[in-house]
């Protein structure tokens, strides 16, 4: 019985998680995609270098400025990660900055966590651009929220 020996230089090299394509990682492609149908474009991919963590609950993507120029997106799993990824076609600085949501207006106030949607009527409390956090009075509730403005008459609150 003849026994060969594999040199250990080469064990390491094929059990680096930096060269490997180990599951456990979150799919960049599958965050590409996400990105680019949230935004309408993409700069560049995410840089295929990045070994993120799966998570469990989807992704959370949002504008993180008015310029609508990067994406934020982020893993809302405890103690998890998040990347900005710079975006091409978003909507113009004009469009982003005027209010799809004026004080007083009745909106949508959508709840969204994973797997479950609740939705109920309520009140903006100032008015806000797509993309921008205001206060808002949900339904018969006395004390306001802050939720993100998705479109005109809707609002999200994330449930984190």
């Amino acid at each position: 019985m003849s026994v060969r020996f594999m040199p250990l230089a080469v064990i390491g090299l094929a059990a680096s998680p930096a060269l490997a394509t180990a599951p456990g990682f979150a799919s960049l492609d599958a965050i590409d995609a996400q990105v680019s149908a949230f935004a309408g474009g993409m700069a560049a991919p995410v840089d295929r270098r990045l070994k993120l963590a799966v998570c469990v609950a989807p992704l959370v993507l949002s504008w993180p400025g008015a310029r609508r120029d990067t994406v934020l997106v982020r893993c809302p799993d405890p103690g998890s990660w998040r990347l900005y990824v710079p975006v091409v076609g978003g909507v113009p600085v004009a469009e982003a900055e005027a209010p799809a949501v004026q004080r007083g207006e009745a909106v949508t106030v959508t709840v969204r966590g994973d797997g479950f949607s609740v939705s109920q009527p309520g009140e903006a409390l100032e008015p806000g651009a797509i993309g921008a956090w205001i206060r808002v009075r949900p339904g018969d509730r006395k004390d306001a929220v802050r939720a993100q403005v998705v479109r005109p008459g809707l609002v999200e609150i994330p449930a984190d």
